[in-house]
């Protein structure tokens, strides 16, 4: 699969043009679906030094990508034009409607093909189960 993902607010916390921290789990998502063999593609309003900025950054943690800034798959359409829009089967931005899942979730998502609906059903689930369970006792403060 082809995988778009956006640096800022997605890999990183928003602090552009400064890079910020990891977002917990990125970089070792991202090496998960590299090592999967998934082609990853960065797609990101960083242009110039900062982008080479966020690439070095980015290097510098294993992840490697296919292609930045551009579409990998060139000759998907005959018809096909110059456009900023990134061919992919799956994009990553902090600007999806709903939010970025943690990335755990983001790889349980891809690796398992679960969409949006699965997981929160999932997680639904896991509450109703919780919710049945009795409640554990809590120990004093003398533990008993």
């Amino acid at each position: 699969m082809v995988i778009s993902i956006d640096f800022d607010g997605t890999v990183v916390e928003h602090k552009y043009p400064k890079i910020g921290e990891e977002i917990p789990h990125a970089t070792e998502t991202l090496r998960k679906l590299m090592e999967d063999g998934h082609k990853l593609v960065l797609w990101t309003v960083r242009e110039g030094r900062l982008l080479d900025e966020a690439v070095d950054w980015c290097r510098e943690r294993g992840v490697e990508f296919s292609a930045i800034n551009e579409t990998l798959r060139a000759d998907t359409n005959e018809h096909s034009h110059n456009t900023r829009k990134i061919d992919a089967d799956i994009y990553i931005d902090d600007c999806n409607i709903g939010g970025r899942f943690d990335w755990p979730t983001v790889y349980h998502m891809i690796h398992d093909h679960l969409t949006y609906y699965d997981i929160i059903r999932e997680a639904k689930r896991e509450a109703q189960q919780a919710a049945l369970e009795p409640p554990k006792k809590k120990r004093r403060w003398f533990g008993f």
